[in-house]
């Protein structure tokens, strides 16, 4: 049986179906989002989905009904008279942008507008940033008689890649997604993600209007892929693997799934596994180090090592956290659990219902030993140069 075309790196949903990679229908979720609430944000770790989820959002919102034949949101739209049609999308992609450049927000930001002002108008060039925006909001509106769509994928990259002034970037980021709140009655869908939350210095202080989705059992499984649609959109590749590697199918899958699953964001919600460690594992048909291996975020690092926090805590299992500090995070904050939670190194393993609290873990044997092979060597590094009194 020939091998089929596994989406390693694909990001565009339109790439992805004309071009017949293996697709793992998400867009129940997606239906689910539209019909019950408009503006989201939701933190997912790096290398989950997040940029094809949006990617997916925005086909659909711009009416490319040709790309969803035979996913499950054409059958839960076939009655609804509303559905395909074409709406302004303002889709703000911080995924490849080098933020170490002096200004490159605004850069980017600036480049964005310029597009966008090229069709629906740009009598408003000359403003600031932030009103620009909110102009060319206003404008589509006038101009396609519908409210726009904006889609915002890795809103702190720039947050956590400007080795500048970072307090800069968190007060243009404020006053120039402020219009998400302001002008509600332009805006049909708003989504914004990330891997973290910032509380307090960001954007969340005013967008207090979006629902966090991070830890809604509804949506544990939204990025990521579980081990229903393992079984049922990968057996060949499973089956391959197994051959490849001697082993039966179900011990070939009990291997996947002891290196690659174990990702929990609800405590009742499925697990999931590691999407772009399950793609590689496939197509190099070993169980590899794949998602660790892409890079520690520098962040992190720096993170682990003001903190000397006890990473043996973890191997013992006795972390935990409430649903506040796993679901917002303030760079101040001496504590490394909300961060490392959020980045995916640790993930839910356990719920206390009476005190609220949740026990955290490494979510698999990927993250578990790579974490140990990695940030721990540089965190004792750390202290044989730094020795405590």
């Amino acid at each position: 049986m020939a091998e089929r075309k596994l989406p390693i790196g694909v990001q565009s949903f339109e790439i992805m179906r004309e071009n017949g990679y293996v697709y793992v229908d998400k867009t129940a979720y997606m239906d689910s989002l539209i019909k019950n609430g408009r503006q989201y944000f939701l933190s997912r770790p790096r290398r989950f989905g997040k940029s094809l989820l949006l990617s997916t959002l925005k086909a659909f919102f711009e009416g490319r009904k040709d790309l969803f034949q035979g996913l499950k949101i054409e059958e839960l739209e076939e009655d609804n008279p509303l559905a395909w049609e074409k709406y302004p999308v303002f889709y703000f992609d911080f995924n490849t942008a080098d933020f170490e450049r002096e200004n490159a927000l605004e850069k980017i930001l600036d480049d964005h507008l310029k597009n966008w002002e090229a069709i629906y108008g740009d009598e408003y060039k000359d403003d600031i940033l932030e009103l620009r925006f909110q102009h060319l909001l206003k404008l589509a509106k006038e101009k396609t008689g519908k409210r726009a769509v904006v889609l915002v994928d890795e809103y702190d990259k720039p947050l956590f890649d400007d080795s500048g002034d970072k307090t800069r970037n968190k007060n243009l980021f404020k006053g120039f997604f402020s219009a998400l709140k302001s002008y509600d009655s332009y805006l049909e869908f708003v989504l914004i993600t990330g891997v973290t939350k910032f509380t307090k210095v960001s954007i969340f202080s005013d967008l207090n209007q979006l629902n966090d989705i991070s830890l809604d059992a509804r949506y544990a499984g939204i990025c990521g892929i579980t081990e229903e649609e393992l079984t049922v959109n990968f057996e060949q590749e499973i089956q391959a693997m197994a051959k490849d590697n001697d082993l039966s199918y179900e011990e070939c899958l009990c291997t996947l799934r002891k290196n690659y699953d174990g990702y929990h964001f609800h405590q009742d919600g499925e697990g999931v596994y590691n999407p772009f460690s399950l793609l590689n594992a496939f197509d190099k048909k070993e169980f590899g180090s794949y998602w660790f291996s892409t890079g520690t975020p520098t962040f992190l690092v720096d993170k682990l090592r003001k903190s000397r926090f006890d990473i043996k805590e973890v191997t013992k299992g006795t972390v935990y956290a409430d649903a506040i500090a796993l679901s917002d995070y303030r760079a101040e904050n001496p504590d490394p659990i909300p961060l490392f939670y959020q980045t995916g190194y640790l993930t839910i393993k356990g719920y206390d219902r009476k005190y609220k609290s949740y026990e955290l873990g490494y979510p698999n044997d990927e993250v578990k030993y790579g974490f140990l092979k990695s940030l721990t060597g540089i965190y004792l590094q750390e202290e044989e140069q730094n020795p405590l009194d």
